[in-house]
């Protein structure tokens, strides 16, 4: 029997960057729900927030605390933006190609809610799919595909491994250490731009085994998405766009942004998105992205895959408006964990990344802090584990396979997208959210597979956590009803 020194869920930048980080000696399984680019990375399209030099860390602490509405941790954003020079560096130093210009020094973009430009990005607007790419040359441990955790091996407190349904049986897999970064849960929503295999099933499982989610209310909706694509993930029109001079106007051609806040177009990603709802509700009219300032020939170098995606879809940019709406993006609350991704209450287990609450992004993530986090905080997690004096007495446990998917469970999990879209979103209201907890309730009671119940039981841990948290903060608006 392998006893590995890590198991990694997900193959996403905070799971290949905690690989990378452990010694050559060490023997280390990363785990893929399906081929390794299926994770939020690979799509992650405006690029990572670093400040731009030392004297830059205070603002950059202060945009990251200010977008957080009060619920940031500081000592996490402390560590995020200190760190966080330290890790591009390293990175850099490691042969990530990051866009510059011809003298090599690094290319910056704005994106909302920062107070400088200091986004750099790769291949334009493929940053995510590049960083994916180098760690993937990089990486010199295992991986298993087309493998779903199922569960994990806790007793007593300690955690021993996995279980993972590969192949078509279950097996346990077992560690001296685990560790979570199997990103949100974005296929919770109708509307979304995550990757389709991010459907918080380990969230599921840590609740069951008694460990604790928080700020599970605070979901972010990027504001400019293109909606009418196929597929489940929707196209994600980034940040860097309006941070290069792309407006959103009504279809009378109106920036009506400016209404809502001075910013206009670099207002918080919350602000945004609930203008666009409010407005469209109010007027009754579509909204656009637009790009009147951008050429072609620049357009294209600076956002290629964004111009052949539109392309593909019946798009000539930056020529045409693109209808937009906000979608699902990404999730600020996710497993507790402290300032190492240590998760409480049991030992052995970590978890970085989206999955992870550090509280560092508070209850509005500033744009592109989510990359820069997962490069921070596995880093921090690997020299944890290798500091600790891990205990680990191997426990067999029994290789049991509950039945994961039954005949109608994918009506169910359409029935839940919509009810998570249409009440736990953009705009919410009491009434709203508590009949989406008694109508997930009704649906747990039914025969249905296992991972339709974890599915059930975070989307509940969500509403529960927006009930709880009555008055409006950041991404979390709860909408005035009359008594």
């Amino acid at each position: 029997m392998i006893v590995y020194d890590a198991i990694i869920i997900g193959s996403g930048i905070a799971g290949l960057n905690a690989a990378a980080a452990f010694p050559k000696n060490k023997n280390v399984l990363i785990i893929c729900k399906e081929n390794s680019w299926d994770c939020n990375t690979f799509y992650a399209q405006g690029g990572i927030a670093v400040a731009t030099d030392k004297d830059d860390i205070p603002a950059h602490i202060a945009d990251t605390l200010a977008a957080g509405a009060g619920l940031c941790d500081e000592k996490a954003v402390d560590i995020l933006c200190h760190d966080g020079i330290k890790v591009i560096a390293d990175l850099i130093a490691r042969g990530m190609p990051f866009d510059t210009d011809a003298e090599g020094n690094l290319l910056y973009t704005k994106e909302a809610a920062h107070s400088k430009e200091r986004i750099i990005h790769a291949g334009g607007d493929a940053t995510g799919r590049e960083v994916h790419h180098f760690l993937m040359q990089q990486n010199r441990q295992p991986l298993l595909y087309k493998s779903t955790v199922t569960d994990l091996l806790i007793e007593d407190g300690i955690c021993h491994g996995v279980s993972v349904y590969h192949d078509g049986k279950c097996k346990n897999y077992y560690a001296r250490s685990v560790i979570i970064a199997s990103g949100g849960i974005g296929s919770l929503y109708a509307y979304h731009t995550n990757a389709r295999t991010i459907s918080g099933d380990i969230q599921g499982i840590c609740l069951e085994k008694g460990l604790a989610l928080r700020d599970m209310e605070m979901t972010q909706f990027h504001p400019t998405v293109f909606i009418h694509n196929k597929g489940a993930r929707k196209q994600l029109l980034t940040e860097a766009l309006r941070g290069e001079g792309a407006h959103i106007i009504d279809e009378n051609g109106k920036r009506f942004l400016f209404e809502y806040d001075k910013r206009g177009e670099l207002s918080p990603r919350s602000l945004v998105s609930k203008a666009i709802y409010d407005w469209k509700e109010k007027t009754g009219l579509e909204v656009y992205l637009s790009f009147p300032d951008f050429e072609e020939e620049a357009f294209h170098e600076r956002f290629p895959t964004i111009y052949f995606n539109m392309k593909d879809m019946g798009f000539n940019l930056p020529f045409e408006d693109v209808p937009i709406s906000p979608a699902f993006h990404y999730a600020m609350g996710g497993i507790e964990t402290d300032l190492n991704g240590k998760v409480p209450g049991c030992a052995n287990l970590y978890a970085v990344g989206e999955v992870a609450s550090t509280r560092v992004h508070g209850a509005n993530r500033l744009a592109s802090n989510s990359l820069l986090e997962g490069l921070v905080f596995s880093k921090r997690a690997v020299e944890d584990i290798l500091a600790r004096s891990v205990y680990f007495k191997l426990k067999v446990f029994d290789n049991d396979c509950e039945v994961l998917i039954k005949e109608g469970d994918a009506a169910i999990k359409e029935e839940l997208r919509q009810i998570m879209w249409n009440a736990v979103s953009i705009v919410r209201e009491m009434s709203s959210l508590q009949a989406a907890l008694g109508r997930i309730d009704s649906l747990l009671q039914k025969d249905i597979g296992k991972l339709l119940r974890l599915r059930l039981k975070v989307s509940k841990n969500i509403i529960e956590s927006a009930i709880s948290r009555k008055e409006s903060l950041g991404a979390h608006y709860i909408k005035n009803e009359r008594k």
